[in-house]
């Protein structure tokens, strides 16, 4: 049986695949670009990868036409740019022309619980999209969830920068609003339960864990497991707007996201009830247990997916591989290498730099120039690394991007996404002499990216020659 997933590289997709394969399926895995999905760890008769776009109608056709069932995992809320309502919606019109063409007997969607009358740009969007996809003439099943709580989610993240940040939180109406969060463990299992069931054909179902709490309590609950003592004091004159800036300075989401966060948050997520985990036979997890679960995976560097694996900006419209050929013209360098005696630390030092594990030197120095990054509306080093020890292209990895890592040829190759009047590589490589190079590039744009190169030469020099030498010598 043979199986499309749509947003294979996505929080929810990189999940949902290894239940699907698990359960013997063969799955299609559509990405924009191949170079994100790693499938080396699956049986290769199991998956397929097509490259295709769902704002490129064209690129549909590298899709097959034999498939069973699809799953569409597409979301666009984190849209740096333009309205991702309107890409939305196209992009699930493109999709229905193809699915149409298709034996499919089956889409499965995910979108967001919509009980109110009004609802938030957010939510709308995810019901617009799920009526489009009804336009097919393939039966739909849709599964509505609210906040989604698992290591690497966008909710589990923000509420851990808040409650791990934050003694006492200020905090808007807003968090009087009540919801009802499901663990990630269980969204999968209701995604992968309801293929070929022909009874959830052209229905909708709200998903929902056994709690129904206010983001008050969910943040205070938080506190309490990790055995934080938080207050939180909530006041009236907290608007949208400040409340969207605060996310965004304090937690690791972008401005967009957060902006559309807080839209949403301004209503009650509250499910219609249903017996589908019953008739399933899904055990539903508290919201306390879903915490405890997400911080094992953490603790063990089990964490499958980040909500920052499916970034929406310029990397990911071009492809990773548009970036990997550093340009040798018109560009700035900084090369320095170092001889080490233990290449095989080398390596593991190299491939664990960032996040928890920092820059290795001049720390300080990093942090200040993601609270920079920040103040001018970058993505800062907050972002962090989803494992401690292993990366693969498409990661986040704090104000960088992972175009390439590949530990057999000694090289990670790293791009830069915080503000910048230009473009920046920064590329680490071990050579058959067992000596580490390490080679920062910068490509400036006009006369300011000139200035910002020679302004921050004195503090490149000191600051990659320290970093090399405690990625070479260990010190």
């Amino acid at each position: 049986m043979k199986i499309l997933l749509t947003g294979a590289t996505g929080y929810i997709g990189k999940r949902l695949l290894p239940a699907l394969l698990d359960k013997g399926y063969e799955v299609v895995c559509m990405v924009r670009d191949k170079g994100r999905l790693d499938i080396r760890k699956y049986k290769p008769e199991q998956v397929i990868v097509a490259e295709a776009d769902l704002m490129k109608p064209a690129t549909l056709q590298n899709l097959p036409k034999d498939i069973d069932a699809a799953y569409y995992l597409v979301h666009s809320m984190n849209m740096s740019r333009g309205d991702f309502s309107k890409e939305e919606k196209l992009s699930a019109e493109h999709f229905v022309e193809y699915i149409n063409s298709t034996k499919a007997e089956q889409i499965i969607y995910l979108g967001g619980i919509v009980n109110k009358e009004e609802l938030s740009k957010h939510l709308a969007s995810r019901k617009a999209v799920e009526d489009e996809l009804r336009k097919s003439k393939v039966p739909v099943t849709a599964l509505r969830a609210g906040i989604i709580v698992g290591s690497g989610s966008a909710s589990f993240e923000i509420i851990r920068d808040l409650v791990e940040k934050l003694p006492v939180m200020i905090a808007p109406r807003w968090l009087k609003t009540k919801c009802q969060p499901i663990a990630i463990r269980n969204v999968i299992q209701f995604l992968s339960g309801v293929l070929h069931k022909k009874y959830t054909y052209n229905e909708h179902f709200d998903i929902y864990g056994p709690d129904t709490l206010t983001y008050k309590q969910m943040l205070l609950h938080f506190a309490k497991i990790r055995k934080l003592k938080r207050r939180v004091i909530v006041v009236p004159l907290f608007t949208p707007r400040l409340s969207s800036y605060c996310l965004y300075f304090v937690t690791s989401t972008s401005y967009p996201l957060a902006k559309n966060l807080v839209d949403s948050m301004k209503i009650d997520v509250i499910a219609q009830e249903n017996d589908l985990s019953q008739r399933l036979h899904i055990d539903l997890i508290p919201y306390g247990t879903a915490i405890q679960m997400a911080f094992e995976k953490i603790e063990q560097n089990m964490v499958l997916s980040s909500w920052n694996d499916a970034g929406d900006n310029r990397i990911f419209k071009k492809g990773l591989a548009t970036h990997i050929e550093i340009p040798k013209f018109g560009v700035f360098k900084n090369d320095q290498a170092q001889e080490t005696k233990e290449p095989e630390k080398a390596l593991e030092r190299i491939f664990a730099i960032g996040g928890r594990n920092g820059w290795y030197y001049a720390n300080w120095l990093w942090g200040f120039r993601g609270f920079l990054d920040r103040l001018f509306g970058g993505v800062g080093l907050r972002r962090g690394r989803k494992n401690a020890s292993e990366v693969s292209p498409g990661d986040a990895l704090d104000f960088w991007r992972v175009i390439y890592a590949n530990k057999d040829e000694k090289r990670l190759l790293l791009y830069a996404e915080m503000k910048l009047p230009g473009e920046a590589w920064l590329e680490f490589r071990i050579d058959h002499k067992n000596c580490v190079e390490q080679t920062a590039t910068f490509r400036p744009l006009g006369i300011g990216g000139r200035l910002y190169w020679y302004a921050m030469l004195p503090f490149h020099h000191f600051i990659f020659r320290g970093m090399l030498n405690k990625i070479a010598l260990g010190k």
